[in-house]
């Protein structure tokens, strides 16, 4: 018998989309309560004939929710009580800042959600003064990869989505152009060293003195690295990508208790990640003469991580609005998951497959010094299983996926715990070869156990590859 998920209603997001379900139904635009601008972009994304993607009816909704909470409701009294509640959430969890988040589910589209807030903002900074406005932008990413792909939300790039994706009308180019984006990731909130000492000439240099030796930036300086030309503004947006990697400990928060191996060192990651990024924010704020004007959080999954003195998966209180995974897979936006219906392992009395890690994890190495010792045919018997099941399934949508003449084929993924780990599976799936074959060195060579993922074949020649590995 499965366990059952546990689903809870979340009351803030419900209230909120009841208002902005009734605001969305009025008919006069004089009605909504916005600026000319705001009006004249709702418009635009509700009702313009895109050439390219038409924007997803959750990308709308979550740039919704924030013009609402933004324009709308500080103005009725009916509504400031939720203001209150997010107002107060935000001084509970992150003192110095007020955060709103949307979660959206992975393949949805936050990028575009992005370049929609970007605009609303920008354009609305250029024609009017204003404390609920700024033209200027810091997105923080976790990654170089992230980052590098959020490059369509500068104007100045000849793809991006502004123009390519006519997320704005074309008289209101020019002042998104005006707009200053700064794209970084978390790393660059560290404070990096500015005087390399070793410890002898670092004891000497102290001397006497009662206040420690100073090697590191200091928060100007680092902020001048990280933030460039924002420190001209007197006020910031922030726009976080996957949000769920920033927050603060909880204070006295222990939920959790003792870790101990791998769920320590995870928590303690996690938390050093955290506070990085957290810090960072703050001390822009700080910076600034008016402060981060306010933080937008996206991502899929906006909880608190293990190590953060809350529990592990409870979502941030200031989440205003929830487009989840199952929401994109009945709308046809992501991509249907498919999993084994069947668990070959009769001689156990549960299924082993629901939570397979519990299972084979103790089994598996923990470090890539570990994955050496190790040959792809050393994998645990329950895994092999497990993925002959799971390739059985998929053997079978690939044959029907090609009599009715689908040309892209499904896809295969396995997810591992780390990169010591998929580099095992993913040579027992595709093959592999030990030496340089090119020189005659070859020492070791098999052409993998899944026939339709082999990146080799019976001879050990490299056909197209199938399978690739992505850490």
């Amino acid at each position: 018998m499965l366990d059952l998920e546990t689903y809870t209603e979340n009351a803030l997001i419900n209230q909120i989309r009841g208002y902005l379900d009734s605001w969305r139904q009025l008919r006069n635009p004089a009605d909504w309560g916005v600026t000319g601008v705001t009006q004249r972009l709702l418009e635009h994304w509700r009702h313009h004939k895109f050439n390219g993607p038409t924007p997803f009816f959750c990308q709308i909704e979550a740039v919704e929710t924030i013009i609402w909470l933004t324009e709308v409701a500080p103005k009725r009294a009916a509504t400031k009580g939720l203001l209150d509640q997010l107002a107060k959430a935000n001084a509970e969890a992150n003192p110095e800042l007020f955060r709103l988040a949307m979660k959206m589910a992975t393949g949805s589209g936050k990028t575009t959600v992005m370049a929609m807030l970007i605009a609303w903002q920008a354009v609305n900074a250029a024609r009017k003064d204003s404390k609920d406005f700024s033209r200027a932008f810091l997105i923080i990413t976790p990654g170089i990869t992230i980052r590098d792909r959020l490059r369509v939300l500068l104007p100045s790039e000849p793809d991006n989505y502004y123009e390519t994706r006519e997320i704005v009308p074309p008289e209101m180019l020019p002042e998104v152009r005006r707009a200053e984006i700064v794209i970084t990731n978390y790393h660059a909130f560290q404070h990096r060293e500015t005087l390399a000492l070793p410890k002898v000439a670092r004891s000497f240099l102290q001397g006497n003195a009662p206040e420690p030796l100073r090697t590191t930036q200091t928060d100007a300086e680092m902020l001048a690295e990280a933030c460039g030309k924002l420190l001209n503004f007197d006020r910031v947006n922030v726009i976080n990508d996957e949000a769920h990697h920033c927050y603060r400990h909880k204070v006295g928060g222990d939920v959790e208790g003792a870790l101990t191996g791998e769920d320590k060192k995870e928590a303690a990651d996690n938390e050093e990640a955290a506070r990085l990024w957290i810090n960072g924010i703050e001390a822009l704020g700080r910076k600034l003469s008016k402060g981060v004007r306010a933080v937008y959080d996206l991502s899929a999954t906006p909880f608190f991580l293990r190590g953060s003195g809350y529990p592990e998966g409870y979502l941030f209180p200031w989440v205003v609005s929830d487009f989840s995974l199952m929401d994109a897979i009945e709308s046809g936006i992501v991509k249907l998951p498919r999993v084994p219906v069947t668990d070959n392992l009769v001689q156990t009395d549960s299924v082993v497959y629901r939570h397979l890690w519990k299972h084979i994890g103790k089994d598996l190495p923990k470090t890539a010094a570990g994955a050496n010792k190790l040959s792809p045919f050393d994998l645990p018997n329950m895994l092999k299983t497990a993925l002959s099941a799971l390739y059985s399934h998929y053997e079978g949508e690939f044959e029907s996926w090609e009599r009715e003449g689908i040309e892209v084929p499904p896809v295969f993924i396995v997810v591992c715990q780390n990169t010591a780990i998929s580099k095992l599976v993913f040579e027992w799936i595709a093959g592999f070869e030990r030496g340089d074959a090119e020189e005659g060195e070859r020492a070791a060579f098999h052409a993998g156990h899944l026939e339709l993922f082999r990146n080799y074949d019976d001879q050990g020649g490299a056909p197209c590859p199938p399978a690739d590995a992505a850490d």
